[in-house]
């Protein structure tokens, strides 16, 4: 038995979209096993046990090695993403058991990981096992990855410092503060892990990215030209995307916004909502709410609690939000003829499909963002954390398939800005331009994972990359 190895980081967003393509390769080479690998999250990442529960009952060739939890203290560290990078690290001893037990039944015929995963890389490749990078974000964010140690070796100033535009082939131009929070500072934790991790890229056997050919060609170009790695070695690049989740989540009282939507016109919703970790000011929340109402749009909108104040509850999860103190007074009754607010999650695949839904408004996660092209929604972007606001600029200025939130410096938004914009959006010529965009966009995804598409091609390229000498451990 053949069995595929996949190691995602902890975290609903990355662990979905791997478990999606492990269900991707199955459907289409059903002959191979998947044993995913689980690092128990310490932190606010979303909750994960459910969704496995449902996986493992509906899909029988996946099986889940739950890796021991490990110890750290959460105050010595700086930001989320260094707890990840460090919780991966300590996880190594864990990762040789689990691959000696499952070597044990199978042949490990590759390993796939997650780009917080690299800690471990040395330990695939020490044992000859191909190792590949699925990468969770799109061919753009990794087109500039890739480029990133070549501006590193050409400048001493961080990102946050450079105040200029970058010249990334196959990019649009890039301000240097839109680079992905974690690397606008050269002398972080952050930067230095995720240096590590741009280094091992062209390393790897291959990078698996969760996209379609005609989305991204451009960056797709520059990448197998050799420009984006111009003093050494790229590594083949798979779009085997858009993978989205198919595993039904909460249900009950969260499916009264399905109820709702039911009621109103075709495309007449406006959309919003921030992901499992986009946490805003109270005053953001009021503000939100001040500019929904003047926009006259029906809108639905997943209100979460904003951050904790305390320091010590940063990576817990947020408290159910209580939206008579966090929204402007009498806003729900005011609106409810036309809004609709939910607490905390709503099914947002099952929203974006829904006919009544318009546009969205989008923190641009790029899960975010392929649910958002499938269900042919246009977007108005608003990034707040990791590589957020370089995708909005490559779906703004260069695929043309958002438009922009403006904030100010510190990030806030203003009503009168979120009104305009969704008033823009669902109600102007510019709304109407990127819908099309997007309706063709659409088309071109469904099209890449039909029979015979791009991203069918690719698994089967990736698939034949597999045929190598069996592993012993």
């Amino acid at each position: 038995m053949e069995t595929i190895v996949l190691y995602p980081s902890p975290g609903m967003g990355h662990l979905i979209s791997m478990v999606e393509f492990g269900k991707f390769i199955l459907n289409h080479h059903p002959f191979f096993t998947v044993a995913i690998l689980t690092v128990p999250p310490s932190f606010n990442t979303g909750s994960t046990a459910s969704y496995i529960d449902r996986v493992s009952a509906t899909n029988p060739s996946i099986t889940f090695h739950h890796l021991p939890s490990v110890s750290l203290t959460f105050d010595s560290f700086s930001s989320m993403e260094v707890v990840i990078f460090e919780t991966l690290r300590l996880s190594n001893p864990n990762v040789q058991r689990a691959l000696q037990e499952i070597s044990s039944t199978s042949t490990i015929t590759s390993v796939i990981i997650d780009f917080f995963c690299t800690p471990a890389f040395s330990i695939f490749t020490e044992l000859g096992i191909p190792t590949y990078y699925f990468f969770t974000s799109g061919v753009c964010c990794l087109d500039s990855f890739l480029y990133v140690p070549t501006i590193h070796r050409n400048t001493t100033k961080s990102f946050k410092d450079l105040n200029s535009l970058l010249d990334i082939p196959g990019l649009p131009p890039i301000p240097s503060s839109h680079m992905p929070d974690p690397i606008l500072d050269r002398s972080s934790a952050e930067y230095a892990y995720f240096l590590d991790f741009f280094l091992h890229l062209p390393k790897s056997a291959g990078v698996i990215v969760n996209s379609f050919e005609s989305l991204e060609s451009k960056s797709l170009k520059a990448i197998s030209e050799g420009s984006c790695n111009p003093d050494g070695p790229t590594p083949p690049v798979f779009c085997i995307g858009p993978l989205l989740a198919t595993e039904r989540g909460r249900t009950g009282s969260m499916d009264e916004c399905l109820k709702w939507l039911d009621l109103q016109p075709s495309q007449s919703v406006v959309f919003l909502c921030f992901g499992s970790l986009g946490l805003l000011s109270g005053k953001q929340l009021k503000e939100i709410a001040i500019g929904l109402e003047r926009s006259e749009q029906r809108f639905l909108w997943v209100v979460r609690s904003p951050p904790s104040e305390d320091k010590s509850k940063r990576f817990l999860p947020p408290p159910e939000p209580d939206l008579e103190s966090l929204l402007p007074s009498g806003f729900l009754d005011r609106t409810k003829d036309r809004g609709f607010v939910v607490k905390s999650w709503a099914p947002q695949v099952e929203v974006l499909r829904h006919k009544s839904v318009g546009g969205f408004v989008t923190h641009c996660g790029w899960n975010s963002v392929l649910e958002a092209l499938c269900a042919g929604v246009p977007m108005v972007a608003w990034p707040l954390y990791a590589e957020q606001k370089f995708n909005r600029v490559v779906l703004v200025e260069d695929l043309k398939l958002a438009l922009r939130m403006n904030e100010s410096e510190d990030g806030f938004v203003t009503a009168e800005e979120v009104e305009s914009r969704v008033r823009e959006l669902m109600d102007s010529k510019e709304g109407e331009s990127v819908r099309k965009r997007t309706k063709e966009k659409e088309a071109e995804a469904e099209a890449a994972m039909s029979e015979g598409g791009t991203s069918i091609v690719a698994l089967a390229k990736l698939v034949e990359s597999w045929k190598l000498p069996r592993l012993t451990i």
